[in-house]
């Protein structure tokens, strides 16, 4: 088994920054592709962002393009979510995603290791 931590939610105002941590550990040569969902109060998981392991590249959901940057760090096994210019939108729970195959999925159930989420709240 992958275990998956999430970590650098807050509270923040609309316009700042933020940077998501996700650590992973156990069987992580079984993470093939990782993603970060986000989902807001009474909402559906969202795909936000995703990146390819072996070859690092990325995907954004529509609604992040432009401001959110995904990146990868191999040696420390950790996955990170640089978010600019906030909008108070982006205020949800944000979960990291692994999946055994290359191919990034942009649907929720196509992941089989997720964190227990981390809280993002932007205030206007």
């Amino acid at each position: 088994q992958a275990q998956l931590v999430e970590s650098g939610g807050g509270l923040v105002q609309a316009g700042d920054s933020l940077t998501l941590s996700c650590a992973a550990s156990g069987r992580t040569f079984v993470l093939l592709s990782m993603a970060w969902f986000r989902q807001g109060p009474g909402e559906e998981r969202e795909f936000v962002a995703g990146i390819n392991w072996i070859g690092g590249s990325t995907y954004y959901g529509e609604s992040v393009k432009g401001r959110f940057n995904i990146s990868r760090d191999n040696a420390k096994r950790a996955m990170y979510l640089q978010m600019n210019s906030l909008k108070p939108e982006d205020t949800a729970v944000y979960y990291c995603a692994a999946r055994p195959t290359a191919a990034v999925e942009t649907s929720s159930d196509q992941y089989a290791y997720w964190g227990q989420g981390t809280q993002v709240t932007v205030s206007s």
